[in-house]
C-alpha cells in the first residue's frame, strides 16, 4: 500500500490555503535528494514558506514536492522527497499536522500501525502541553 503522507499533505496544505493562512514546511535538510539552499539550513532542518505568492511551479506529488522560489534575490528549483517533511502547518497559529522522520530507502513494508493514543479524552481542555502515548505522533494546535 502507498504512503498516506503525499495525500495528507496535499490535504493540510488545502486546509491552511482555504483559511487564508501561510502555510509552512519543515523538512529534514540530511535526508537524501533535498535540494534547498545551504544558507536555509539550520540544525539539519529548513523552514520553507509554500504560500502561493512566495512560490512558483509548487507541485504536490506524490513522491516529490518541488517548486520555484526566491532566496536573497536569485531565483532557486527546490525538490524534497515527501518521506523529508517533518511538518506541515499554518505560520500564523501553529495549527497543521507533525509526520514522524522516516528513514532512507524506505522500500520495506511499514510495520503495523501503532493505536491511535492521541484521541483527546473527554473533559480535557488542553493544558499547556497535549498529552500524547504514541511516541512517533504529536498534536500540534
Amino acid at each position: 500500500m502507498s504512503s498516506n503522507r503525499p495525500y495528507l499533505l496535499r490535504a493540510i496544505y488545502d486546509w491552511i490555503s482555504d483559511n487564508h493562512l501561510t502555510p509552512y514546511i519543515l523538512v529534514d535538510a540530511g535526508f537524501a535528494g533535498v535540494r534547498v539552499p545551504p544558507q536555509v539550513v539550520k540544525n539539519g532542518q529548513v523552514v520553507l514558506n509554500l504560500a502561493m505568492r512566495a512560490v512558483a511551479n509548487l507541485d504536490l506529488g506524490n513522491e516529490w514536492i518541488s517548486f520555484q522560489a526566491r532566496f536573497s534575490g536569485v531565483s532557486q528549483t527546490i525538490q524534497i522527497p515527501v518521506q523529508a517533511v517533518l511538518a506541515l502547518y499554518a505560520q500564523e497559529n501553529g495549527q497543521g499536522m507533525m509526520f514522524p522522520a522516516e528513514e532512507e530507502g524506505g522500500d520495506t513494508p511499514p510495520s503495523a500501525p501503532e493505536p491511535d493514543d492521541t484521541t483527546p479524552v473527554p473533559g480535557d481542555d488542553g493544558g499547556d502541553k497535549p498529552k500524547r502515548s504514541a511516541p512517533h505522533l504529536r498534536v500540534v494546535k
